[in-house]
């Protein structure tokens, strides 16, 4: 069957090849491919900067971003044939550490987890794939369009999560929020907190294009500066840009008692000139907090359909502003200036 591979550690090796099919060990519920959606992560492994094929290939099938239709499910699985599913990406440690026991893969103590498409597990850019019931989400068959969107709202559904959890250790009314970046994440972020009932502002450079608009009709406000430029002190930023100098804004830019949550991952190798005692000053004077997320384990997915379900389905499909046949993947590689998420469909391999 046709899959879409790297060779890790190879930059620009991405090919088009015939991989053999899913072996029945690797689950009873058998999937066709629907789509799957590109994000930085995938271009960095094209780069050849990450990636690690399963043991004993050469290749890794790319894509974690999925989206599929069962084929074939077994009974009391909660799973039927032709159901809208999408796989999960980390699948825990063989050990398995005291997290990955407790179904909390996503905080794996030892990093020996499987990542689909990432990390030694090939991923779903391929015409089936198997998985065992407890690695597959169901979603309401009216997100067929949009059910690709699932994996990037799990980590914000993680995230509103933490914030939650971290919000009781003392009184914590918010009312405000920032999002930094108006990229699939930051808006699906912007979509929680508006579902929530919580004042949203986005905040993004670009001031053409589909991203101002998409903020507008959820209900929310965009600003086209930096977070730091302005005299807004929301009681909760949510970060999702992963550039240094923005980190540095949801940082120190919100309230008393505010709650930071890092979802952008940053790349390494640049300086920025910081402040330490400053920075530290203000998060020990106003009790805030700061902390990382990254990844999502199954309540997360469960969450985030839930929230996709409530959506209005016409605003998510126009998150996905272009759909790109698999034969002509190298063009879902060309980024695009008004590109918002890009997405490779698998349904018409012709």
């Amino acid at each position: 069957m046709l899959a879409l591979t790297i060779t890790p550690g190879v930059a620009n090796s991405l090919a088009l090849n015939d991989v053999p099919a899913p072996r029945q060990e690797d689950g009873e519920v058998l999937v066709d491919s629907l789509a799957v959606g590109l994000c930085g992560t995938d271009f960095e492994i094209v780069a050849g900067a990450y990636g690690t094929a399963p043991v004993g290939q050469r290749q890794l099938v790319l894509g974690h971003e999925n989206l599929g239709r069962v084929r074939e499910a077994p009974a009391g699985s909660n799973l039927a044939v032709g159901d809208i599913v999408v796989g999960i990406v980390r699948r825990p440690d063989p050990v398995p550490c005291g997290a990955c026991a407790a179904g909390e893969w996503d905080m794996c103590l030892n990093g020996r987890y499987f990542e689909h498409g990432i990390k030694e597990l090939d991923g779903f850019a391929r015409e089936q794939w198997r998985a065992h019931p407890d690695a597959v989400v169901k979603l309401d068959s009216r997100l067929e369009r949009v059910g690709v969107l699932l994996e990037p709202a799990t980590i914000v559904a993680k995230a509103w999560e933490q914030i939650e959890r971290i919000g009781k250790r003392a009184y914590f009314e918010p009312k405000t929020v920032a999002v930094t970046g108006a990229g699939p994440v930051g808006l699906l972020a912007a979509l929680l907190g508006v579902q929530r009932g919580f004042e949203v502002h986005v905040f993004d450079l670009v001031q053409e294009g589909p991203k101002p608009g998409l903020v507008k009709d959820l209900g929310a406000e965009y600003h086209s500066e930096p977070l730091g430029s302005s005299a807004f002190r929301p009681d909760v930023v949510i970060e999702c840009t992963g550039v240094p100098a923005v980190i540095l804004d949801a940082i120190s830019c919100g309230g008393t008692n505010a709650i930071t949550a890092l979802a952008g991952v940053s790349s390494i190798g640049r300086e920025t000139p910081l402040d330490v005692g400053r920075l530290n000053r203000a998060a020990v004077l106003e009790n805030d907090v700061v902390f990382g997320t990254v990844n999502a384990n199954r309540r997360h997915y469960e969450a985030a359909a839930a929230a996709m379900a409530a959506a209005d389905e016409f605003w998510l499909e126009r998150l996905i502003t272009r759909r790109v046949k698999l034969k002509d993947f190298r063009d879902a590689f060309k980024r695009g200036d008004e590109d918002v998420k890009v997405v490779l469909d698998l349904q018409d391999l012709t």
